[in-house]
């Protein structure tokens, strides 16, 4: 990611469009706004180059697909063990979300999607079968309350 640079009223606006109506296209979204198409493009072009946004893929619902059930999983590795080998062991169980490097007893946080209880035990297995984990501990979300948002980020950045 480059260093950041300020997001304009154009910008936020683009973006917020963009994530309510993800189908509306280039065309669509510069008739939205009012700006040329042209505009648009350049504006998304330069979005994506900086990685404010990462792709105009859709947004897949875990739950939709069959995966009620998420979890959060603390690992704590062998300090002499890359993350590396985990994390390609990690990128290799389709239910495995996310995987961020954190502070506190653990040293990873993993998310997890499973069908049902049992299947999160399986899911669970798998993460940790390398060897390279030493300990985990799992809670499972209830519910989800907010779901990720960045609309309100997305909108201070543009005042500030």
């Amino acid at each position: 990611m480059s260093t950041p640079e300020s997001l304009d009223d154009l910008d936020a606006r683009l973006i917020s469009l963009l994530t309510t109506r993800p189908q509306i296209g280039v065309l669509g979204a510069s008739r939205e706004l009012g700006v040329a198409r042209g505009t648009v493009q350049a504006r998304l072009d330069r979005l994506l180059r900086r990685g404010v946004i990462s792709s105009l893929a859709p947004t897949v619902d875990p739950h939709a697909l069959g995966y009620p059930v998420t979890a959060f999983c603390t690992l704590a590795i062998r300090q002499q063990s890359g993350h590396e080998d985990l994390l390609e062991h990690l990128r290799g169980i389709p239910e495995v979300l996310e995987v961020h490097t954190i502070t506190g007893d653990g040293d990873l946080m993993v998310r997890v999607v499973a069908r049902d209880n049992p299947d999160l035990q399986r899911v669970i297995d798998l993460v940790v079968s390398t060897g390279i984990v030493t300990r985990t501990s799992t809670v499972i979300a209830l519910a989800e309350l907010m779901a990720r948002r960045t609309e309100p980020l997305v909108q201070a950045a543009a005042q500030s």
